[in-house]
């Protein structure tokens, strides 16, 4: 095993905090961690998995069935428009959340990599690592989709309307705010704070990242459990937090814009 592969396999953990010792800190620390997972992704994952487990009780086979993402919340536009935006706002509120709980427990959010010293750099970062997994995971998708094990996601049923790009780029930036500070600079945190290995949190993160896209079948599931141990490697490795913010809200903006415009336009195309 060459040095490089194993820098990647056991990183060093720039500024980790320290691990807490405490008995009644720690048990303070677990419940926290159960109730904001309850509450959130943790509860998404467990509903995910119903579907799942509904979708292979039907009698069609999973690439024979449709799972819609961004869909038609009201039949009049402007309340339409409201109710998407406010989804949006309900994943930001649950990534602040995160964000609070860890600076009211004394963790500077700088220390996560959650601050505006280099706006330019984290977002070619980010770009950069959006198009590394994006083209992959897209032929991923597609594979896993042909061979049965993923449902057909449209990412976009929304109407035509002059609001559509604005909500799903919104929606984008929700999804991504959400599960990358939750399940990345959250998490994984305070995994560290109770003393964790880090490849243990690392594939930890990762399933619960898995667990709530398995309404997308058992591709979608190891699509993002393969994504989400790439995402928590680069942080462990550099406590950067914006740059998978940005590359994650870029994924989602190609997908749900993208998609939205070239629906009906393109055969292929589920």
């Amino acid at each position: 095993m060459t040095s490089a592969v194993r820098s990647w396999l056991r990183p060093d953990r720039p500024g980790a905090p320290e691990v807490v010792t405490d008995p009644a800190e720690r048990r303070r620390l677990k419940i926290e961690v159960l109730i904001v997972f309850s509450i959130t992704l943790g509860l998404s994952g467990a509903r995910s998995l119903l579907s799942l487990v509904d979708s292979l009780l039907r009698p069609e086979p999973l690439s024979g069935q449709q799972v819609a993402l961004n869909v038609p919340q009201a039949a009049m536009d402007l309340i339409d428009l409201l109710k998407q935006l406010l989804s949006a706002a309900q994943l930001i509120g649950w990534g602040a959340l995160g964000a609070y709980l860890l600076w009211r427990g004394g963790t500077r959010l700088a220390e996560i990599g959650f601050d505006r010293r280099r706006p330019g750099r984290d977002a070619l970062w980010g770009a950069g690592l959006a198009a590394l997994i994006g083209i992959p995971g897209l032929a991923l998708y597609f594979v896993g989709w042909q061979l049965g094990f993923n449902l057909q996601v449209q990412p976009s049923t929304l109407d035509d309307t002059w609001w559509r790009p604005i909500s799903l780029a919104v929606s984008a930036f929700g999804n991504a705010f959400a599960e990358e500070v939750l399940v990345i600079g959250y998490l994984l945190t305070r995994l560290r704070q109770l003393g964790f290995r880090e490849n243990s949190s690392l594939f930890a993160a990762a399933a619960l990242r898995g667990s709530y896209h398995l309404y997308q079948g058992i591709g979608g599931f190891f699509g993002n459990l393969v994504m989400g141990l790439v995402f928590g490697r680069l942080w462990q490795r550099t406590n950067r937090l914006w740059p998978l913010v940005v590359a994650h809200t870029l994924l989602d903006v190609v997908a749900f814009v993208g998609y939205a415009l070239l629906r009906g336009h393109v055969s292929w195309l589920p």
